[in-house]
């Protein structure tokens, strides 16, 4: 449960920089009768600014997940493996982001109808990410320094080959990482030095 759980945090940052720019499009400043104190003001600017007020709090919860999985590495368990081959794979991040984020912008925003196929198509493309392990291929963590990397590792109960590495710095080959197991194949890393 822990394992879905870390996907769908991973599926939701890698939104981040989609509800950046829903903020950006959508929101409606306060008119000039807004008033601080009065709570007619909020509540009518609540009403015009629906999707900036989920996209905020979506981007809550993307600090959330971020600063989690974080705490999470740091309290990880697994014996620590050594890398024996890697590839750096960095150019998934813009995949996702020119085939996804980008497109998904172009909705009118305005239109009840658009916005809740918006709603639905975030919700399928989460769902096929999750089951097509392409949840790691996240633009959000790109921007806040992480890399992404193809290995073979040396375990304690053997190698394996061909998995994704999900890390802040950079990597090498035999260098030994701690790390949190996202899939069967899917690795959050953080180097040991």
């Amino acid at each position: 449960m822990k394992s879905i759980r870390r996907k769908i945090d991973l599926y939701i940052l890698s939104l981040g920089l989609l509800f950046v720019f829903f903020l950006i499009i959508t929101a409606e400043l306060p008119t000039s009768s807004f008033r601080l104190n009065d709570f007619a003001s909020w509540k009518e600017f609540a009403a015009s600014n629906p999707l900036p007020i989920a996209s905020m709090f979506a981007l809550l919860y993307c600090l959330f997940a971020y600063f989690r999985f974080d705490f999470d590495l740091k309290g990880a368990t697994e014996i620590p493996f050594e890398i024996r081959k890697i590839e750096d794979i960095n150019y998934e991040h813009l995949t996702f982001l020119a085939t996804y984020v980008v497109p998904l912008i172009s909705f009118d925003f305005g239109s009840r109808r658009q916005l809740i196929v918006l709603g639905l198509l975030l919700i399928v493309m989460g769902i096929i990410y999750i089951k097509t392990d392409l949840f790691y291929a996240n633009p959000s963590l790109a921007l806040l320094g992480f890399h992404i990397y193809r290995a073979d590792g040396s375990f304690k109960n053997g190698e394996r080959e061909g998995i994704i590495l999900v890390c802040r710095g950079r990597l090498t080959e035999k260098q030994k990482v701690s790390y949190i197991k996202l899939d069967d194949r899917i690795y959050y890393v953080r180097g040991n030095t």
